[in-house]
């Protein structure tokens, strides 16, 4: 008897391997996966601003880092002594700004230099929902613990998430372009707010995957929900997922976006990993 629903992604065509330079972008799901070929020492970069959870953020920063221009004082926002940018995450914020301005900008040239030669790009989208800075007419990446009534909360439709990205994905018709659903639930909104939130965004890749050929989806989130349904998969949060989920996700990826010409160096990577007691398998 078979006691999962087999989720079994297609391979991917154009395989990456260990002279891939990779940029990873977007939700927790981004970092964790990003985190993984840093580990296992593909080059990679792992989301310069900070985590980003809906499309707008991430097309924004994906716009400025092929751009590469600098940020400056005009940028700046200050909630509660702590500097920072509507591009970026609040853990990025520092007491003094020009100290912030320097790191910022830094890691948006370090951001900007691999973006020009990344072949791969992951995007990880993680929910439908932003917020607008009213004074800046900008979407926040972070509200950095603002009042709320400098924020107007909105939806992103399908179609909008799918104009954003799809921008950008025109905009470097020579990268390969790997796009999932974070399958991290985002209770703040509701279940049933989550559930919509998921839905929309599928629509949107649905939409993308149409219309670039260079664009691919690998099914984290449908891994999740359908073949790892059950708790024992998600952290002690109930929300965020186990190590155990995390490794399993890790191999499918590997299996079918990676050369198989890789997987001698990556097991060589496990076992070193291992030994320096970073992997607990």
């Amino acid at each position: 008897m078979e006691w999962q629903t087999k989720v079994t992604p297609t391979p991917f065509i154009h395989r990456f391997n260990y002279q891939t330079p990779f940029l990873c972008i977007g939700s927790c799901f981004a970092a964790e996966m990003g985190a993984r070929l840093q580990q296992y020492r593909f080059p990679a970069m792992v989301n310069p601003f900070g985590v980003l959870y809906n499309p707008a953020s991430i097309a924004l920063a994906l716009e400025r880092l092929q751009s590469g221009i600098p940020f400056t004082q005009d940028d700046l926002i200050c909630s509660q002594g702590r500097y920072a940018t509507l591009w970026h995450q609040y853990l990025y914020a520092h007491p003094d700004p020009d100290l912030f301005l320097e790191s910022a900008n830094r890691t948006l040239a370090q951001g900007t230099h691999l973006l020009q030669k990344a072949k791969g790009v992951i995007v990880s989208l993680g929910t439908s929902w932003i917020y607008r800075h009213k004074e800046r007419n900008m979407i926040a990446a972070n509200c950095h613990k603002l009042p709320a009534d400098q924020f107007e909360r909105l939806f992103l439709t399908p179609e909008e998430s799918a104009k954003l990205l799809a921008r950008r994905i025109a905009a470097m018709p020579e990268k390969e372009w790997i796009i999932t659903l974070s399958p991290i639930r985002h209770l703040k909104e509701g279940a049933h707010g989550n559930q919509v939130s998921k839905a929309a965004l599928l629509l949107a890749i649905e939409q993308l995957c149409a219309q670039f050929s260079n664009l691919y989806y690998f099914p984290a989130y449908e891994i999740v929900m359908d073949q790892l349904r059950d708790y024992r998969f998600y952290a002690s949060d109930m929300i965020h997922l186990s190590p155990a989920a995390i490794d399993y996700i890790w191999e499918q990826f590997c299996t079918h976006v990676m050369d198989p010409q890789c997987y001698p160096r990556i097991r060589e990577e496990e076992k070193r990993l291992k030994r320096e007691g970073h992997l607990s398998i």
